[in-house]
């Protein structure tokens, strides 16, 4: 009985999602996206200010001139890049970069990634450990 509580708790805590990343599935609108950035943006968890980027480059779309949308997307997409050169094991990161680059129009030349991003994920994905609950989302928002 002991060891099948043990069990219980373990399979429905251990991989519990955590709320930015469940939080950032449920933005539907560009109000959902403000809100999101507003509330996370002085996090000091890397996985989160990564979302944040992705959710700031997303922001691009709703400027009028091109040249606006140009330069938050470049800017956002610098401080992204630089978060995962500083930390290039993170999953989270890598994910919510190929979402980026599987959904940005090529124009933008943002695409280089996409394969080593599946490569590194897959790994993850291949495996059990702390993040599996980030395994569906991978499946379901991404081409893996």
């Amino acid at each position: 009985m002991f060891y099948t509580l043990i069990v219980f708790f373990y399979l429905n805590f251990h991989n519990a999602v955590p709320g930015f990343v469940k939080e950032f599935h449920e933005v539907k609108s560009k109000h959902d996206e403000s809100n999101y950035i507003n509330k996370y943006s002085n996090s000091n968890n890397v996985s989160t200010i990564g979302y944040v980027l992705s959710l700031k480059m997303k922001q691009a779309k709703y400027k009028f001139f091109p040249w606006d949308k140009i330069s938050i997307f470049n800017k956002e997409k610098e401080n992204l890049e630089n978060l995962i050169k500083a930390n290039p094991n993170n999953l989270h990161l890598r994910y919510v970069r190929l979402i980026i680059q599987e959904n940005t129009p090529r124009l933008l030349n943002y695409f280089s990634d996409i394969d080593k991003d599946k490569l590194m994920i897959n790994q993850f994905i291949n495996k059990y450990d702390e993040t599996d609950y980030l395994d569906q989302y991978i499946k379901n928002n991404t081409s893996l």
